[in-house]
């Protein structure tokens, strides 16, 4: 018995997850396994109703665990960035979910916009750090003078800044960045490990020709925990020469490693050369705890209810799930039945298809106990 907590979210995010949810129970009974599923109520409609972003009952439900089903965040009515910081990335930072992983896979049947490119040239992960960098949410906009306090609390570190800026400039805005050793080297070593089950070889992404303090430091840790891991090839791609690369030559990549704006950022990209993001899955992984897997589209308000959202990035983070928890025969069933899906052509419309998101998720789940 598997106990995974779900979370529908905004717009179309409860109808994609009722699709995952019935294409992973039927994974279970097809490879003999249940699935004990409990629904969290966080989202913009509570919030609007009651003010709730993520309570300590929330926090403490989750706890119990060890993976977590998400839909999307995001609605119309809510200003931008509070959903999102505050339960999005209040999640992973209260789970220290310091992995996020992204497969970039072109599967057969579905186009990529690179001439050329096939289902054998676009085939390789994207490891993210997840929790550091321009995303710690220390920033402000002010005219004049500010001091105050800002600080990172985090199970290995504890960071505190205490600014004291004036400005005679009309307005100012700043966004502090912070990267460490420790939250570099851990998931530098989930990067390596993962190349060494993979082709062995792994490319770090930075900016460090520019940017060399914050960036140095991440290549420097690089070059170290490379000395533990002989067997993989390494290289270095500054970040706006890897995003030429993946569209000219996705083959040359196997597993990359990257900071935590830039992996954001490419990972879109990648999104796009395997065909979109009704097909790019993520996970957010706590290797020792509680680790959430989503879509990393977005909630799509406009499309709510009207039953034509594409549930295969949320379907695919299910197979991500699976294999996460263990059950790899199954997370493998399931990523093969997406594809045989696209094949038959049961697709919704964002793929040239007339399917409902409902009818795409019943084909899947046919496939896979058949």
């Amino acid at each position: 018995m598997h106990r995974i907590a779900s979370i529908g979210g905004d717009g179309i995010g409860p109808e994609i997850i009722t699709e995952g949810k019935k294409v992973l129970d039927a994974a279970g009974e097809k490879f003999g396994f249940d699935i004990e599923w409990e629904d969290f109520d966080i989202g913009a409609e509570r919030y609007l109703k009651q003010g709730y972003l993520v309570t300590e009952d929330d926090l403490k439900g989750l706890s119990r665990f060890n993976a977590i089903y998400f839909g999307a965040i995001g609605d119309d009515r809510v200003k931008p960035g509070i959903l999102e910081k505050g339960i999005l990335l209040n999640l992973r930072f209260y789970f220290d979910q310091y992995i996020n992983l992204r497969p970039i896979r072109l599967l057969n049947g579905v186009s990529t916009p690179l001439a050329g490119k096939g289902p054998e040239d676009i085939d390789f992960v994207v490891v993210r750090e997840n929790t550091e960098d321009f995303y710690v949410g220390i920033g402000s906009r002010f005219s004049g003078k500010q001091s105050k306090v800002l600080e990172i609390e985090r199970e290995m570190y504890h960071v505190r800044f205490g600014l004291d800026v004036e400005s005679d400039a009309e307005e100012i805005a700043y966004q502090i960045g912070v990267i460490t050793r420790e939250g570099s080297s851990r998931v530098m070593r989930y990067a390596f490990e993962t190349a060494e089950r993979r082709k062995k070889k792994l490319t770090s992404v930075d900016k460090a020709n520019v940017l060399s303090d914050v960036y140095g430091l991440w290549r420097d840790v690089f070059n170290e925990t490379a000395a533990s891991y002989p067997s993989v090839r390494t290289e270095f791609n500054f970040v706006d020469a890897v995003t030429m690369w993946f569209v000219k030559n996705p083959e040359w990549f196997d597993v990359v490693v990257t900071p935590n704006m830039f992996g954001d950022i490419i990972t879109d990209l990648g999104a796009m050369i395997q065909g979109g993001l009704g097909l790019a899955p993520g996970g957010n992984i706590n290797p020792a705890g509680t680790s959430m897997f989503e879509p990393i589209h977005g909630s799509a308000p406009k499309y709510k209810g009207l039953g034509i959202a594409n549930p295969m990035a949320t379907i695919w983070a299910g197979s991500l799930l699976l294999d996460h928890i263990g059950e790899h025969d199954a997370g493998a069933a399931v990523l093969k039945a997406i594809e045989k899906s696209i094949l038959d052509g049961v697709v919704t419309k964002d793929m040239g298809g007339t399917a409902s998101t409902s009818k795409v998720g019943d084909h899947i789940a046919g496939l896979i106990r058949a």
